[in-house]
């Protein structure tokens, strides 16, 4: 709460103890939101930790749950061995899952949407392409130029924020969201959820945020799925008419 973040997570309200059972105390981000409309977007440009890989490899068992998922979404993603045995060792798993959606070429992937309140939406395993997600912004945002530019405003000043962050310099950022909140009367936000897989990364290490992962580096490119996500919006606001962008405010 002392951090540079601050501004840009849930506040913490310390520890409640109700039934023997300890609870964190924290912002409802929705409070006061009119059929609030939500995208979960998971960030960075791998989704498990190191020591989880570290561990598959060092015992790469065949997976049988996980070869389901996989022909589940793809049949042709498995080789024929994989076929023969009907299984998927988990390193392959994770990594398979990473290149099929946006994370490991944009740094970023949609995880779910809810349009004012309606079903959530979770069919964007293989969304890939800039264009497809594009694509889902202009849906998810009924194509309002205000809230597309509020988003991109919101995503800058977290970039700035995240640049000045010693918690971020620190930190590999694993498995994390932006959650990006709009409602019907024009109000949007996006804030930074979901740290149970964010560490300190090893004191010898100063990690950029910016560059690929390779194993050992800890990078977790946020800050490449930040710019790419930037990008997108600002093409999103490119596609639009002039009857759908919102007069410039007076200076």
């Amino acid at each position: 709460m002392g951090d540079a973040l601050r501004p840009y997570v849930p506040a913490y309200h310390g520890v409640v103890v109700k039934d023997g059972e300890h609870y964190i105390q924290m912002d409802d981000l929705l409070r006061g939101l009119d059929a609030p409309s939500i995208m979960d977007c998971k960030m960075g440009v791998r989704t498990y930790l190191e020591e989880e890989l570290t561990k598959a490899l060092l015992k790469p068992t065949p997976r049988k749950d996980m070869y389901q998922k996989m022909v589940k979404v793809d049949p042709s993603a498995a080789t024929a061995e994989e076929h023969s045995q009907r299984a998927v060792t988990k390193p392959r798993y994770m990594q398979w899952r990473e290149h099929i959606s946006s994370t490991a070429s944009l740094g970023f992937r949609i995880e779910g949407v809810t349009i004012e309140g309606g079903a959530v939406q979770k069919d964007f395993k293989q969304t890939r392409t800039q264009e497809q997600i594009i694509d889902t912004f202009l849906i998810f945002t009924k194509r309002h130029g205000s809230i597309l530019r509020a988003y991109q405003s919101r995503l800058e000043s977290m970039r700035s924020a995240l640049l000045e962050s010693a918690f971020f310099r620190t930190h590999e950022v694993i498995g994390s969201s932006l959650l990006f909140v709009h409602d019907r009367q024009g109000r949007a936000n996006v804030w930074m959820i979901d740290f149970g897989k964010t560490l300190p990364a090893p004191p010898q290490l100063a990690l950029r945020h910016d560059v690929p992962w390779t194993r050992g580096s800890h990078e977790d490119g946020y800050l490449i799925g930040l710019h790419h996500l930037t990008h997108t919006l600002q093409a999103a606001q490119h596609r639009l008419g002039p009857e759908e962008m919102p007069a410039p405010s007076a200076p």
